[in-house]
Order: structure tokens, then C-alpha cells, then sequence
């Protein structure tokens, strides 16, 4: 479990691909803080440490989550957002992400304003919807949704944020990683559920 609070921005020192599993060497300033089979999420996907050597850890993604996420798209120098699991009785700062990404998205728009960056994605429609004002993790960073579309939303970042993660390193057409609020997606599923039930009658 985690909260959408980036604690570091780690970079991709080696990439190794196994049949279908891409093995991923990170080098963050926590490394040292590290142990084997500790949860650690990487642009909002949860991964497992399965190895350790000085300041680097390796990781291993599967084919299901290359095919959901955007760390298929990752090249050696590339910059992640990292944040270890929350720690039980800690305060949630964020909202509660489980490091399971639903899909990805196209970045679609920058703006700067006086004191902030826009930035809006658009996404494949899918049952997945965002609400005004409702929570949405973006690369792992948890943040608010305005604007919203029914396949597309908007965020509004502050300078630190835009300092501490990635979000300085996106472009216009980067592909970015969501999670999609796990409230919402229940409430989604039991309207499904309730429809379904209805035109079986």
C-alpha cells in the first residue's frame, strides 16, 4: 500500500530483458535503507527488491505489467519516481494507491502559469472514470483531478511537486502510468453489477 507521496527520484542504471520479464537496476539515494522482497513502487507500479549491490537495487517486471505500464518505454538514464510502501499506523498523506496500474495515458497538454504547471491526459476510454475534485495517481504521485472528461482530465502542479518527481521531464505525447481511485472503481463495479442484474430480469 502506498499514499502517492514521491520520496525520491531514482535512475535507470541497467536494463536486462529475460524472456518476457524486464529485469530493471535503480540507483536512488534510499537505496541503502533497502531490503530484499520489500515492496517499492516505481512510477506508481508496485515492484519487489530481489537483489541489492551497494547503491543499486534490481527489480522485475512482468509481461502484465510492461503491457499496463510505461516501464516498457524505459531506457537506461531515465528518471522514476520512487516511493516505498507506507508503514502501518503512519499518517496518509496522499490517498490510498495500491501500486496496481489500470492503464496509461498520453500527456496532451503543458501549460505554465503564474505559479503553477497544468498538465492534461487523454486515455483510452475504458470503465475507468475520474470525478471533478476526486483523486487520480499519475506516475505514482497522488494528486487531484479537474477538468475531468469522460477520457481525459487535467491536474494542476505546484513547484515542489514539480521539482521532486518526474513531472519536469515530461513532454507533450510521454506516456504516463494511472491508478484510478479504488473507491471509484468499486462503485463503478456494483453499477455494472446492478445494470447486468436488470437486463436479466
Amino acid at each position: 500500500m502506498f499514499t502517492g507521496i514521491i520520496e525520491h527520484i531514482g535512475e535507470v542504471v541497467a536494463l536486462e530483458r529475460k524472456q518476457d520479464n524486464l529485469h530493471i537496476s535503480m540507483r536512488t539515494p534510499i537505496t541503502s535503507e533497502l531490503k530484499i522482497d520489500q515492496s517499492v513502487a516505481h512510477n506508481g507500479v508496485c515492484l519487489t527488491v530481489v537483489s541489492i549491490d551497494d547503491d543499486v537495487y534490481n527489480v522485475t517486471a512482468i509481461k502484465e505489467t510492461l503491457d499496463k505500464s510505461n516501464l516498457g518505454l524505459l531506457a537506461v538514464g531515465h528518471k522514476v519516481n520512487i516511493e516505498r510502501c507506507m508503514k502501518l499506523g503512519d499518517r496518509l498523506d496522499g490517498h490510498i494507491v495500491q501500486g496496481h496500474v489500470d492503464q496509461t495515458a498520453q500527456c496532451t497538454h503543458i501549460g505554465q502559469e503564474k505559479g503553477w504547471h497544468t498538465y492534461t491526459f487523454e486515455y483510452t476510454p475504458s470503465q475507468n472514470i475520474t470525478v471533478e475534485k476526486g483523486s487520480i495517481c499519475v506516475n505514482g504521485v497522488s494528486l487531484t483531478v479537474v477538468n475531468s472528461q469522460k477520457n481525459s482530465f487535467s491536474v494542476a502542479i505546484i513547484p515542489y511537486t514539480y521539482e521532486h518527481t518526474n513531472f519536469h521531464y515530461l513532454k507533450v505525447g510521454s506516456t504516463v502510468n494511472l491508478e484510478f481511485d479504488i473507491i471509484g472503481k468499486y462503485i463503478t463495479k456494483m453499477n455494472m453489477m446492478r445494470v447486468l442484474k436488470n437486463l436479466e430480469k
